[in-house]
């Protein structure tokens, strides 16, 4: 069975690169046919909803909207619980196939057998 990659996103637009390389790592991972796990916390949070990656820019940078898309069409991506709430994000206002989920669930995934964890 194939290690779980476990990535979690910091920071947002307030740290464009850091940002960048959680999404770039998490979405090559998903290409390359790794099961990726992908949270979402901090200013990072706001990229869940309809647009937000849109707005995103980092030269020399793949598009954000892009590597969401791949690492939701072969992984899950999963938005801080506290993180949501401190911005006043629902789970009605996110993309599909994005949930809410709080530490717990993250600390469940980092340290699964098969999973390996990053944080940017």
């Amino acid at each position: 069975m194939a290690r779980t990659l476990v990535v979690k996103a910091t920071a947002g637009a307030d740290a464009p690169e850091r940002c960048a390389q959680a999404f770039t790592v998490a979405a090559t991972a998903a290409a390359a046919g790794v099961p990726v796990s992908l949270w979402l916390t901090g200013e990072s949070a706001w990229f869940a909803l309809p647009g937000r990656a849109a707005t995103f820019t980092l030269p020399h940078s793949a598009p954000l909207p892009d590597l969401l898309e791949a690492v939701l069409a072969a992984g899950r991506v999963t938005v801080c619980t506290q993180c949501a709430a401190r911005r006043g994000i629902s789970e009605s206002d996110l993309l599909p196939g994005v949930v809410i989920a709080g530490a717990a669930g993250f600390v469940e995934e980092a340290l699964a057998d098969d999973a390996r964890a990053l944080v940017y």
